[in-house]
């Protein structure tokens, strides 16, 4: 009996053992698998480096767990599940470029650099989501979650960013042409939040996205012409009204529910924004190059020219109608003005200008903060007081307006009224820009994204890079 006794207790002290040292393995590589770990905790993760007291320094980034690692750094998120091709932590670690992008100086810093069979270990497991060693997926936890989606026009994805920590946490690749460029321009999100939708100035197709998994649903053409410059969707989510950007300007109109072409109509000039009234049974686009408005049937049997400044239409007058924004109690519309740097009220019941506020350089892009009555514009090319591109704030009751100054090339702007944060995407297309803190496979000057405070205007302090030419935003509630 006794035997038996001792037995077991060598047994049990076994077990325990083995578990105890299991979890001490597990408490040194962060929570990060084994063979991962090994790499980011002793290699990266060390005195002076990416750990929990020097970090700061270390552009911001902490590698000693899994969890710090998803904090981000101070240029947005370092590594982006299952896209290791737009992860900066790739290139920071990589020298060997026939296996991808490098950028300098690489890391580790004044150490033994990683192996090539190192860096495609990171790699491949960043494409294969980097999950924990449980085998969680950050951010994929809650399809329900609240969203940003921002273009990047020169790479042809779309940024997701989570609402939560204004983080970047997914780019998803839209297009079919893997040989070409197609330029996603605009993207809309649906006003139920089920779905986004993007449409390609060097396409003809039109995309729709799930929301919740931000996988590809359904792809269709919308017909004749490219240069696809933006879209609206109806307030019941069933349809879509696209327009072509061009000498021979088209609108489209979309079975969203089918995703297939309902009409495709040609012949105007230079028509780009888009807009429809509260019934969504009038459908109205600017003419970039005018002083007018076009009016249209959603079956586009009839066109009416409407003047924006009184005068006949024309295609060579000084106002250069650019964007349609509805306003909250869908009377009037919101137009901005490129040529003239301002912004016109456009009352839909009178068809007439009730009121002009004057605004940065070439205002393009609107996004309308309903509670706190402010409607943020982007001013691309506003150089007034040194700037390199600025947002007009306006008060909704009063017409009151101020100017902020604000990023590079800033152009496309979205509103998230859960956090009161204003996202304004900078496209950073030129060298008076600031130098971008990496490249990636699509091009050597990323753009990036501001943060702006909605209730006391205070731009944040933070900035996050994301990839080439960042263009359009739109939130997911």
């Amino acid at each position: 009996m006794r035997k038996i006794f001792y037995t077991l207790v060598v047994f049990v002290f076994l077990i325990a053992f083995s578990f105890c040292k299991k979890d001490k393995g597990l408490s040194n590589y962060g929570n990060y698998p084994n063979d991962i770990g090994k790499i980011m905790v002793t290699q990266c993760a060390t005195s002076g480096c990416h750990d929990n007291i020097s970090y700061i320094a270390a552009s911001g980034l902490n590698l000693s767990t899994w969890d710090n690692l998803f904090k981000g750094s101070k240029s947005g998120s370092s590594v982006i599940p299952f896209s290791s091709k737009f992860s900066s932590l790739c290139y920071f670690i990589n020298r060997f470029e026939e296996i991808g992008p490098v950028n300098y100086p690489t890391m580790p810093l004044n150490k033994d650099k990683l192996s090539k069979e190192e860096v495609l270990l990171i790699q491949n497991w960043i494409d294969a989501g980097a999950p924990d060693i449980n085998g969680n997926i950050k951010w994929a936890d809650n399809p329900n979650r609240k969203k940003m989606y921002v273009t990047n026009q020169a790479c042809d994805v779309v940024t997701v960013f989570d609402s939560e920590t204004q983080l970047p946490m997914r780019y998803v690749e839209v297009g079919i042409d893997p040989n070409t460029t197609e330029v996603p321009h605009m993207i809309k999100v649906s006003p139920d939040g089920q779905y986004w939708y993007v449409v390609f100035t060097n396409s003809n197709i039109f995309q729709k996205f799930r929301c919740s998994d931000d996988k590809l649903v359904a792809t269709t053409s919308l017909g004749a012409n490219f240069d696809w410059n933006t879209c609206i969707i109806s307030d019941d989510g069933t349809r879509a009204y696209c327009v072509a950007w061009s000498s021979n300007g088209h609108i489209a109109s979309v079975d969203l529910t089918q995703m297939k072409l309902i009409k495709n109509y040609g012949g105007f000039a230079y028509p780009h924004g888009v807009g429809l009234n509260a019934n969504n049974d009038i459908v109205y686009m600017t003419a970039q190059s005018g002083n007018f408005i076009f009016k249209l049937d959603t079956g586009f049997n009839t066109v009416q020219q409407i003047s924006l400044d009184g005068l006949p239409p024309s295609s060579s007058a000084s106002l250069n109608p650019h964007e349609f924004l509805i306003s909250d109690n869908k009377q009037d519309f919101y137009i901005t003005c490129s040529k003239s740097n301002e912004l016109r009220v456009f009352n839909i019941a009178s068809e007439t200008v009730t009121q002009i506020i004057p605004t940065g350089e070439t205002p393009l892009e609107m996004s309308l903060a309903k509670n706190a009555n402010k409607l943020f514009v982007t001013c691309m090319k506003d150089t007034v007081g040194g700037a390199n591109g600025s947002v007009e704030v306006i008060n909704t009751v009063n017409f009151s307006h101020q100017n902020i100054k604000i990023g590079a090339q800033p152009h496309g702007l979205a509103v998230d009224e859960n956090k009161n944060i204003l996202y304004v995407a900078s496209r950073n297309i030129y060298s008076t820009g600031p130098a971008p803190h990496h490249t990636s496979v699509c091009g050597n000057r990323n753009g990036f994204v501001n943060f702006i405070e909605i209730n006391t205007l205070q731009v944040k302090t933070k900035k996050t890079e994301l990839a080439a030419d960042p263009y359009s935003a739109a939130y997911r509630k």
